[in-house]
């Protein structure tokens, strides 16, 4: 499995093969509570790097998911649709919002770290 990186927005991306899978972090996911529902985008569409792309909703509000990278939507997960709790339980696993085949893999790098990112966190506490 490749290395997770991380967005200032508390998205996740994870590189596997050709193809980036894209979520939002443990942490987006506790500030939220419990999801509710998910839009997710079209399956084709072309998302810019910081484009939002996806909506997720919970008992406390509403909240725009971005793209981490640029590149073109290849798959989203319908389970949320009958199951946006999974979000809740499996943030960074089985609860994954979509898929994106990127234009520039590089982009991937210039994201956080798991130890940056977790800094990142704490020092928005």
């Amino acid at each position: 499995m490749s290395e997770t990186r991380y967005t200032k927005d508390h998205e996740w991306v994870r590189l596997e093969g050709d193809i980036a899978i894209v979520g939002i972090t443990d942490h987006a996911q506790n500030a939220l509570g419990d999801v509710v529902f998910v839009e997710l985008p079209e399956v084709g569409r072309e998302v810019a790097a910081g484009e939002a792309c996806a909506v997720v909703e919970s008992v406390k509000a509403a909240s725009d998911v971005y793209a981490p990278i640029s590149g073109r939507v290849s798959e989203v997960n319908d389970a949320l649709a009958e199951d946006p709790g999974l979000i809740n339980r499996e943030p960074t696993g089985g609860g994954w919002f979509f898929k994106i085949e990127p234009k520039d893999k590089a982009e991937i790098a210039g994201l956080m770290d798991e130890a940056a990112y977790h800094a990142f966190v704490e020092s928005q506490a």
